[in-house]
């Protein structure tokens, strides 16, 4: 399987992950885990893919580098804004929020692996 296939599939199982727990959890806790969810899928996909696509090239640390800083900034702007601006429970929505992030940072660094490239 090529990288970017093994990306969508880790992105594709993290995601049927956290929605399927958002289901079984509170409907308070489980609009918040489904908010991150959207939160967090629209901002790892281009990330992720702007990774995927600079395996093996110089920029590989920088684009890492830029993808960890648009998820710290993506947290602080759902603690700060997007959560208490739409009422729902802050601490349901940022833990699945880093939880699923982190897990689309597992997933690339299994990608990452899994092509043997090496980072520079």
């Amino acid at each position: 399987m090529t990288a970017p296939g093994r990306y969508l599939v880790g992105v594709a199982t993290v995601a049927a992950a956290a929605l399927t727990l958002s289901f079984v959890l509170s409907p308070d806790a489980g609009s918040g885990v489904r908010l991150a969810l959207g939160i967090a899928l629209v901002a790892q996909g281009p990330l992720g893919w702007w990774l995927v696509r600079a395996l093996g090239t110089e920029r590989f640390l920088l684009v890492w580098a830029t993808g960890i800083a648009v998820r710290l900034l993506v947290v602080a702007a759902c603690a700060l804004v997007i959560a208490p601006q739409l009422k729902l429970a802050l601490e349901p929505t940022l833990f699945a929020l880093v939880g699923v992030l982190m897990g689309f940072v597992v997933v690339e660094a299994l990608v990452v692996k899994a092509t043997g490239t090496e980072v520079r």
